[in-house]
């Protein structure tokens, strides 16, 4: 059974101070069409459940339509990392990915209704031991992989001279650890420094 661990794009979900807020509405209804209600959206790139293509903090990165599908569909592990600041190399050290390519790091024990203040963040010496275990692609439950604050984004950038891609605002509240099966696809959107996701697992009981 594949499992949602997307948040749902709704009326006051949380986003970047100052960025885009999402807003729905059916802009046309059938009754004026005489046939179908018709929706428009309006919304930033990086709200909710969404990928960033490395052109959203590198001028010279790949836009989100021009990223390989591949690195978003496979074989995952979920890390419980709750209770930890900082993530770092360490805290890989012990694990056996078992040529797993892609990590999502469970931080939160819900997702809060507000935007927070303060996440657990990941440490760009995480980077390269990732790389050198075949690791494209790392998703977190987060808005971000590096300090709310920072202009730097150091993760992001190591991250992306790694060749790891990232995927942000996912919801693993209920998602123990271990190993799954994973479609988390970008909407193909030209020229856009990121886009929203629809991510699924599936549990997977052996590899």
């Amino acid at each position: 059974m594949w499992i949602d661990i997307t948040q749902t794009l709704k009326a006051g979900i949380p986003n970047w101070p100052g960025d885009t807020k999402f807003h729905f509405e059916v802009g046309y209804t059938k009754e004026q069409t005489g046939s179908v209600n018709i929706g428009k959206m309006t919304t930033s790139m990086h709200i909710g459940t969404h990928a960033d293509a490395p052109f959203h903090f590198d001028n010279n990165g790949e836009k989100v339509d021009q990223l390989d599908v591949n690195v978003f569909i496979g074989k995952c592990l979920v890390m419980d990392c709750r209770g930890t600041a900082e993530i770092t190399h360490e805290t890989f050290r012990s694990i056996d990915f078992k040529g797993v390519q892609r990590i999502l790091i469970k931080t939160l024990d819900s997702i809060s209704s507000q935007f927070p203040t303060t996440i657990p963040v990941i440490h760009p010496n995480v980077a390269p031991f990732l790389q050198d275990k075949g690791v494209v692609l790392v998703g977190v439950d987060n808005p971000s992989v590096d300090p709310l604050d920072s202009k730097e984004v150091s993760a992001h950038h190591a991250l992306y001279q790694a060749g790891i891609h990232i995927v942000e605002g996912l919801v693993l509240e209920t998602i123990e650890q271990g190993f799954y099966d994973l479609i988390a696809l970008p909407l193909k959107v030209e020229g856009a420094d990121g886009a929203p996701v629809r991510a699924v697992i599936r549990k997977v009981h052996s590899l």
